[in-house]
Formats: structure tokens, sequence, C-alpha cells
């Protein structure tokens, strides 16, 4: 309509993106328009700005001296890799923060357990003060009136935290009307992976910027398995077909369709149909096939598959398949291809406090305050490979991105990113979601009958949201 090209405006976005967080992460100064930067300079020397003496005063009606010697008991999801870092910061808060407060931790092995132990906690004096969950489920505490709203904390003039610094796409999930029932803890996404070197070969210069580009790349690379001398492969090659609820719900949205109406869940729509029938078709055409292992990496790394589906802490085990196929094809992390705009499914787990005394929420958000600090962020990002919370974390991880070029893709991405509905109902949907995705494969049902299964999907949906 302006003459611009779809293409063109999502790589202005991803730059015009790329410049703030530099901004940011550097402080750079900005020098007034007619004035040059020696001017400015000199100005400041002749005329020294004089040094704030206030200090600044909390709003929240807590003395510090109430704080020294409390304990907080902290409930997370984890085992493995991210508890034992989980640990550590446990240790060195408790013998470093300044003001005498204790943490005492407690794994729940994962968020089902989390959830369901929490939620039976919650009657009771055994309830944990800090709960590291899913954004649905503090939405659905929060429903029960046990979440403490944490914009006062946040917005603290002495104990607050500079929101700018952390991405939209991560600050905006964890609110709800006027409240603030969550802040981030870690953050991923789903996405796909494009083997560009094999790309290359079949003739195409670039990723997929759209549906009808995936589906000419994921055609050729199939068409091309039916060349060599082995008839094991025929129907590989393309799209290798993966029914997560995340990258159901991400081809939807690529499409621009979703599952909501407002707050009504709502799936028989004309984009979401479009979205569906386009990949069984696919199927249908022999351009996206499936597998009966559980090995897609693997499928990924012996060429027998262009295109597959993966989250930003998979990335580790892609190299490795790589480096054991010893194949050593140039690859990249890109969005889902939509005909306006690319997606970036984004998710993740979020500090929630549970409502108790005002030293004790006061407490536990100051152990989230110092969680989110830039240099516990990028001890975070180098165990887990997650995204980092804060955008001025990334001035630390400059050797880590080198050495993890396609995470520093995936940071590049973030401008596309969307989040998930902001409903309690969504710890249930987005289960319906993959069922019914993997439905649809299991059972092969042919594109015309995607309006049924779609229909289906809603009337669950609406149920589970009761």
């Amino acid at each position: 309509m302006f003459g611009i090209k779809l293409g063109t405006m999502k790589n202005l976005l991803s730059i015009l993106f790329i410049i703030s967080m530099l901004i940011t992460a550097c402080g750079t100064p900005v020098t007034p328009a007619g004035e040059s930067a020696t001017t400015a300079t000199q100005e400041s020397e002749k005329t020294p700005r004089p040094e704030s003496t206030v200090a600044a005063q909390t709003r929240l009606d807590v003395k510090q001296e109430a704080l020294d010697g409390l304990e907080i008991t902290v409930w997370a999801p984890w085992y493995g890799v991210e508890l034992g870092l989980l640990n550590t910061f446990v240790e060195e808060f408790n013998s470093e923060n300044e003001w005498g407060i204790k943490v005492k931790m407690e794994s729940q092995v994962n968020f089902t357990n989390l959830y369901e132990s929490v939620s039976a906690s919650l009657p009771t004096a055994e309830k944990p003060d800090l709960v590291i969950a899913l954004p649905e489920h503090a939405l659905e505490w929060n429903a029960e009136g046990v979440v403490t709203d944490l914009t006062p904390y946040t917005e603290d003039p002495l104990y607050g935290i500079n929101s700018s610094d952390i991405p939209f796409v991560f600050w905006n999930q964890d609110s709800t009307g006027v409240a603030r029932v969550a802040v981030p803890a870690q953050r991923t996404a789903r996405f796909l992976l494009w083997n560009e070197t094999w790309a290359g070969e079949l003739g195409f210069d670039s990723a997929p910027d759209a549906p009808e580009d995936f589906k000419q790349q994921a055609c050729r690379a199939q068409q091309a398995m039916l060349k060599d001398d082995s008839a094991q492969n025929d129907f590989m090659g393309g799209w290798l077909v993966d029914t997560e609820p995340m990258t159901a719900y991400a081809w939807l949205l690529a499409f621009e369709g979703g599952v909501l109406d407002g707050s009504d869940y709502r799936f028989l729509t004309p984009n979401n149909i479009a979205a569906f029938k386009f990949l069984r078709e696919l199927s249908e055409t022999g351009c996206a096939w499936q597998t009966a292992n559980d090995e897609p990496f693997n499928a990924f790394a012996n060429r027998e598959a262009m295109l597959v589906t993966a989250s930003l802490e998979d990335l580790p085990d892609i190299a490795r398949a790589m480096a054991s196929a010893k194949n050593t094809d140039q690859w990249k992390v890109i969005s889902f291809p939509g005909e306006n705009e690319d997606t970036l499914l984004i998710y993740g787990s979020s500090y929630v406090i549970l409502n108790s005394t005002d030293n004790d929420q006061l407490a536990s958000w100051l152990f989230i305050r110092w969680l989110l600090d830039s240099e516990q962020d990028a001890r975070w990002v180098e165990a887990t490979h997650l995204f980092p919370i804060r955008t001025s974390t990334v001035e630390l991880l400059g050797d880590y991105e080198k050495t993890h070029p396609q995470w520093a893709q995936a940071i590049q991405l973030l401008p596309q990113g969307e989040i998930q509905p902001q409903l309690a109902s969504w710890r249930k949907v987005k289960v319906m979601i993959g069922d019914g995705f993997t439905h649809m494969y299991r059972v092969n049902v042919p594109s015309g009958q995607v309006p049924a299964i779609l229909a289906q999907m809603e009337s669950i949906a609406r149920d589970l949201d009761q």
C-alpha cells in the first residue's frame, strides 16, 4: 500500500529492535540536535551537574530492620542443571544480601507437581512464600485471591526495578488488568530450524519468509530424496511434523489466526482453517512427514529433514547432533513464516509471590530482584541457553554469543514475539490443542475435514474455560 515490501518491513523491525538493545546496553548519551558531541562535552565540563543528595524512599510499609533474619520458602519446578544453579544462587544470596534475609528452597521436580502441591497448600500455613510457576498457574491462583500484586514492588522508588530493560513481550505476559501477578523468571520460544546449506544446493538463497516459500522449499527437499539410490527415504526431506501445542499455536498465529475472540476461545475462523489446511496439504503431497521415533534433531543432522521445529533450550542438543553426524552444513533459527508477519511464540516461567505478611512479601521480592540482576541473568543464560530476561544482560554475553550463533539469531527475532493467552484455563486448553493436532495427523484427517476438527477443538476449549 505504501510501496514498502513485507520482507523489508520485517527486516526494519529487527534492525530497530537491535539498535534499541544496543542503546540500552551501552547507555550512550544522546546529543541534542544541532549540538556536536564535543560541544556537549565542553558544556558539561564548564557546568557540572549537581549531585542529588536525596536518597530514594520506599513507599512500602516495612522497616529495613524487620527483614533481618527473616526466612522465606521458595518452591521451584526444576531438577538437574537449573536446580543446581538455583541452589548456588540461594547460597550466595543468603551469605551476601544486605538485609539478612534467608531463603529456603524446595524442588517440586516439574511444573505439574508444583502446580498441584501449591494449590493443595494454599489453605494451609505450609504454603510457600515464592513460587516459580507458569503464568497461567499464577492467573488461576490470582483468581482465588492468594497472589500478591507486584506493581507496588516493581515501581517502588527504593526497591523497584527498571522494567524498560525487560522486553515487552516478556514483561506483558504476567499482567492482568491493572494488576501484575508475576514477573518473568525464564523465557524461551518455539521456532523453526532451516538447513541453509542444503537449501542453497536446491536453489534457494534465503529462508522461507511466507507459507508459499515454506511449501516450495519443503517440497523440493522431498523431491531431492527421490533422486538418490535409497527407496527408504523417499518420503523424507521436507518439514518433519511436530504436534507440540506451541507448534500448533504458532502456526495459527503465523496465519493471523489464534484461539481467542476477545476473552472467549474461538478456533473455527477462516485464518485458522487456512493454517491447518496448509499443514495437512503438506503431508498429503509428501512435503511433510512423520517419524515413529522421537529424534527429530538426528533427522535434521542427517539431512532427512530440511525443516524441523525446536525450542531455545534444544539448540545445544542440535549442535551435538550435527557434530555427531559430521555434518558441517550451515543452519539457522527462523520464525514461523506468515504472509504479512512472521511469528515467534514466547513462553516460560515466572516468579509468583503468594499473600503473606508485608515483611515476607518484601523479602521475597528482594530475592526476585537479585535474581533478575544482569549478572545472575547472564549465568542463567549460560546454564540453560534461554533468553536473557534483561536487555542489558546482552553486553555480558559477548563470548557466549560468539560460540552460540543460533542463540544470537533467536535474540534478533524477538521483535516478532507473541505471548500466550492470558487466561487461567490456558493450562488445560494448550494440552487439548496438542492432543487435537496430534489426532489430526495420527488418523490422517483429510485437509477438507479441518473445519470439523477446529469446531470440535473450539467446543472443548469453551467447556474447559468454565
